[in-house]
Protein backbone atom coordinates (compact mmCIF):
# COMPACT_ATOMS: atom_id res chain seq x y z
CA UNK A 1 0.00 0.00 0.00
CA UNK A 2 2.84 2.35 0.86
CA UNK A 3 4.57 1.72 -2.48
CA UNK A 4 1.34 2.46 -4.35
CA UNK A 5 0.93 5.77 -2.52
CA UNK A 6 4.55 6.68 -3.26
CA UNK A 7 4.03 5.80 -6.93
CA UNK A 8 1.03 8.14 -7.19
CA UNK A 9 2.96 10.94 -5.46
CA UNK A 10 5.76 10.56 -8.02
CA UNK A 11 3.20 10.40 -10.81
CA UNK A 12 1.56 13.63 -9.63
CA UNK A 13 4.91 15.43 -9.42
CA UNK A 14 5.87 14.21 -12.90
CA UNK A 15 2.50 15.31 -14.33
CA UNK A 16 2.85 18.72 -12.68
CA UNK A 17 6.37 19.28 -13.97
CA UNK A 18 5.37 18.16 -17.47
CA UNK A 19 2.38 20.50 -17.44
CA UNK A 20 4.45 23.44 -16.21
CA UNK A 21 7.15 22.92 -18.83
CA UNK A 22 4.51 23.00 -21.55
CA UNK A 23 2.43 25.85 -20.07
CA UNK A 24 5.11 28.37 -19.05
CA UNK A 25 6.12 29.38 -22.62
CA UNK A 26 2.50 30.21 -23.46
CA UNK A 27 2.20 32.37 -20.36
CA UNK A 28 5.57 34.14 -20.68
CA UNK A 29 5.72 34.67 -24.44
CA UNK A 30 2.43 36.12 -25.60
CA UNK A 31 3.96 38.06 -28.50
CA UNK A 32 6.23 36.83 -31.28
CA UNK A 33 9.87 36.72 -30.19
CA UNK A 34 11.78 39.38 -32.14
CA UNK A 35 15.32 38.63 -30.99
CA UNK A 36 17.17 36.48 -33.49
CA UNK A 37 19.50 35.29 -30.72
CA UNK A 38 16.62 33.99 -28.62
CA UNK A 39 14.95 32.47 -31.68
CA UNK A 40 18.10 30.59 -32.68
CA UNK A 41 18.70 29.56 -29.06
CA UNK A 42 15.19 28.10 -28.81
CA UNK A 43 15.57 26.46 -32.21
CA UNK A 44 18.73 24.54 -31.25
CA UNK A 45 17.76 23.58 -27.67
CA UNK A 46 15.97 20.32 -28.62
CA UNK A 47 18.96 19.16 -30.69
CA UNK A 48 21.47 19.94 -27.97
CA UNK A 49 19.40 18.25 -25.27
CA UNK A 50 18.90 15.20 -27.46
CA UNK A 51 22.63 15.07 -28.16
CA UNK A 52 23.49 15.44 -24.48
CA UNK A 53 21.18 12.55 -23.65
CA UNK A 54 22.11 10.32 -26.59
CA UNK A 55 25.90 10.41 -26.83
CA UNK A 56 26.65 9.14 -23.31
CA UNK A 57 24.07 6.38 -23.81
CA UNK A 58 25.75 5.38 -27.08
CA UNK A 59 29.11 4.78 -25.45
CA UNK A 60 27.73 2.88 -22.46
CA UNK A 61 25.11 0.81 -24.30
CA UNK A 62 27.44 -1.92 -25.51
CA UNK A 63 29.95 -3.98 -23.60
CA UNK A 64 32.85 -2.48 -25.51
CA UNK A 65 33.76 1.08 -26.36
CA UNK A 66 35.14 -0.13 -29.71
CA UNK A 67 31.77 -1.48 -30.82
CA UNK A 68 30.05 1.66 -29.55
CA UNK A 69 32.48 3.80 -31.51
CA UNK A 70 31.85 1.75 -34.66
CA UNK A 71 28.11 2.29 -34.34
CA UNK A 72 28.49 5.98 -33.55
CA UNK A 73 30.81 6.65 -36.49
CA UNK A 74 28.50 4.74 -38.82
CA UNK A 75 25.49 6.69 -37.59
CA UNK A 76 27.29 10.03 -37.92
CA UNK A 77 28.49 9.29 -41.47
CA UNK A 78 25.04 8.19 -42.63
CA UNK A 79 23.38 11.16 -40.92
CA UNK A 80 25.89 13.48 -42.61
CA UNK A 81 24.73 12.12 -45.96
CA UNK A 82 21.12 12.77 -44.87
CA UNK A 83 19.95 9.17 -44.82
CA UNK A 84 16.65 8.37 -43.11
CA UNK A 85 16.47 7.68 -39.40
CA UNK A 86 15.53 4.06 -39.99
CA UNK A 87 18.49 3.56 -42.33
CA UNK A 88 20.88 5.15 -39.83
CA UNK A 89 19.55 3.01 -36.97
CA UNK A 90 19.72 -0.24 -38.94
CA UNK A 91 23.23 0.32 -40.27
CA UNK A 92 24.56 1.56 -36.91
CA UNK A 93 23.18 -1.54 -35.22
CA UNK A 94 24.68 -3.71 -37.96
CA UNK A 95 28.05 -2.00 -37.48
CA UNK A 96 27.95 -2.70 -33.75
CA UNK A 97 27.05 -6.33 -34.42
CA UNK A 98 29.81 -6.70 -37.02
CA UNK A 99 32.40 -5.07 -34.77
CA UNK A 100 31.40 -7.35 -31.91
CA UNK A 101 31.68 -10.41 -34.17
CA UNK A 102 35.15 -9.31 -35.28
CA UNK A 103 36.26 -8.73 -31.69
CA UNK A 104 34.99 -12.18 -30.64
CA UNK A 105 36.66 -13.77 -33.64
CA UNK A 106 40.00 -12.13 -32.90
CA UNK A 107 39.89 -12.83 -29.16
Amino acid sequence: MENTLLFFKYLAVMAGVTYLVRMIPFVLFRKKIQSTFVQSFLYYIPYSVLGAMTFPAIFYSTGSSITALAGCVTALVLAWFEKSLLTVAIFASAAVFAADCVIQLVS
